[in-house]
């Protein structure tokens, strides 16, 4: 396992992608910085983190050997990983948002960025983690939260790190066994909210409400609407509120 520890960088997914195009990096190789000047989230959002209080790293998944029909396995995988390490923490009321954000009793604490590398196909990807450690104050992100903040516990970054990584090869592994449904099931039954009534917004502003089914292959939102009749929604067509 080759891991590059960095002081400070503008985005470890950034630096690996750098990394990909001038040389061969080979698989699991993880990028981990104390901190990130321009740090990523999903829809371009920012990640803000205290420097050396979080787990902030980016890891390489060589998929040339690996035919992955459906990208959102990746997320699914990632996401479930993450959660299996939390569980280990004994971290309470996990969940997973969709797509991929990782809540502790409805406060988030882990954040996922995937960027894909096609050349002709899937090749591979880099998967970009932001882990709320040890870091206790959040100015002006009222449902942030830390491992610390819930727990007490200061943790060790890197026992948490070695954890997520073993734990992704688990999952990895069953795609690779292509135990496809395994991991959609328990991807699903991590949802939050799931079958419970819910509030969403869609990209006109307009508030409805339903109920989360499930996702797609393709990793669209099931959203059972009135009259029993169930929707599709993709990343940008629609926000779950909390």
């Amino acid at each position: 396992m080759n891991i590059i520890k960095l002081d400070a960088i503008d985005s470890t997914n950034s630096f690996l992608k750098e990394m990909i195009s001038k040389q061969e990096v080979a698989d699991y190789t993880v990028v981990v910085a104390e901190y990130q000047t321009n740090g990523r989230g999903q829809m371009g959002a920012l990640w803000s983190s205290n420097k050396g209080e979080n787990l902030m790293f980016s890891l390489f998944k060589d998929l040339s050997k690996h035919d992955v029909e459906y990208p959102f396995y990746i997320s699914m995988a990632i996401s479930l990983a993450i959660l299996k390490t939390l569980k280990t923490l004994n971290i309470p009321d996990l969940r997973i948002k969709w797509p991929n954000d990782i809540l502790s009793a409805n406060k988030k604490i882990c954040g996922i960025l995937i960027e894909n590398v096609i050349k002709n196909r899937l090749n591979s990807t880099i998967i970009g983690v932001g882990v709320n450690v040890n870091q206790t104050k959040f100015c002006d992100l009222p449902k942030a939260s830390s491992l610390k903040n819930i727990t007490g516990i200061h943790y060790n970054l890197d026992e948490i790190l070695g954890s997520i990584i073993k734990d992704t090869k688990h999952y990895s592994s069953l795609l690779q066994q292509e135990k496809y449904d395994a991991v959609k099931n328990e991807y699903e039954e991590s949802l939050f909210r799931k079958n419970k009534p819910s509030t969403f917004k869609n990209t006109d502003g307009l508030l409805f409400s339903g109920f989360i089914k499930g996702v797609t292959k393709y990793g669209k939102l099931q959203v059972i609407l009135e009259d029993e009749i169930v929707k599709k929604f993709d990343l940008k067509e629609i926000t779950l509120l909390y």
